[in-house]
């Protein structure tokens, strides 16, 4: 991981909020809480070499997936965590 990467992650978690240009990766590393959020959502390929690399909005249009909806799901349960 490069050190982009690292502030960009410290500062999420920070903020515990997601995004839709945030990696797949970044967020289960964030908080592994969120897979099964994902995986729920249909997104069974979490580890996935190419899913890694992904936007949650990539993802969520490569699997039909409303992404503002899967967003609003990973921030009520990182806001329960606060």
């Amino acid at each position: 991981m490069n050190s982009r990467n690292l502030f960009y992650i410290q500062e999420v978690m920070i903020m515990a909020k997601a995004t839709k240009d945030m990696l797949i990766g970044d967020l289960v590393r964030l908080d592994e809480g969120i897979a099964p959020i994902l995986m729920g959502a249909g997104m069974h390929c979490l580890g996935c070499p190419s899913a890694q690399g992904e936007s949650l909005e990539e993802a969520a249009f490569v699997h039909g997936i409303d992404c503002d909806s899967l967003i609003e799901n990973i921030n009520a349960y990182l806001a329960l965590k606060d």
